[in-house]
């Protein structure tokens, strides 16, 4: 785990956000650990996550024209990047969608820079993809092209419902079925390369085990 990794772990961790214990997550499965991006909530917590996500876009070597957060957390998210790029010298514009479109002054669905050129689209994370596939239809219908998915963790997961679980996970379903990368600021190795190291306490290291078992049975290589 490199170091902008662990430390965006510890962040989340001490932020409240990445929590550990019992919860049930979308698909329904009990998971020990939980990610609420949501708790992002204040100006010095926002303003660091928008560091991590814009050196996690930089350090990929992917060429991007642009940004575009999808309703309702991106918005947040591609805005904040926005500004963390700037400050590192990296001035671009940005867009965001709109739930329903608006029927009067300047109209449509898409507010902020016109969607051109390469567009990384930024998120929380990726469940079922249903929201990087509405993105990915927006961009096109612009005539501009979606180059990559910014996340800030990936759950590293099969995707599916039990007894029927695929062989890939979310993330990996976008990059195969979009052709293009995901970029998460730390993944679920990470996170337990995390609590199996000495910056962990003891309340933390004592969830390593749960979170193996859990990634044994539904993690992917």
């Amino acid at each position: 785990m490199n170091k902008l990794r662990h430390e965006f772990i510890e962040f989340s961790v001490t932020a409240g956000v990445l929590r550990f214990g019992e919860f049930v997550t979308k698909a329904g499965r009990l998971s020990p650990y939980f990610f609420n991006a949501g708790l992002f909530n204040d100006g010095e917590r926002l303003g660091k996550l928008a560091e991590f996500y814009a050196q996690t876009l930089l350090d990929s070597g992917v060429e991007f024209d642009m940004l575009f957060g999808p309703a309702y957390k991106g918005i947040t998210l591609a805005s904040a990047t926005a500004v963390a790029l700037a400050a590192k010298g990296r001035n671009v514009p940005f867009a965001y969608n709109r739930k329903e479109a608006k029927d009067h002054g300047e109209g449509g669905t898409i507010v902020g820079a016109k969607l051109s050129g390469r567009v990384v689209i930024i998120d929380d994370v990726i469940s079922a993809g249903t929201s990087v596939r509405e993105s990915v239809d927006l961009i096109r219908a612009q005539n501009a092209k979606p180059c990559a998915v910014l996340i800030a963790l990936d759950r590293m997961e099969k995707s599916g419902a039990e007894g029927a679980l695929s062989n890939l996970s979310a993330v990996q379903e976008v990059e195969q079925n979009f052709g293009m990368p995901v970029l998460p600021i730390a993944n679920l190795n990470d996170l337990f390369a995390y609590l199996s190291g000495p910056g962990a306490s003891a309340e933390l290291t004592a969830f390593r085990t749960a979170v193996a078992t859990y990634r044994d049975r539904y993690g992917v290589a």
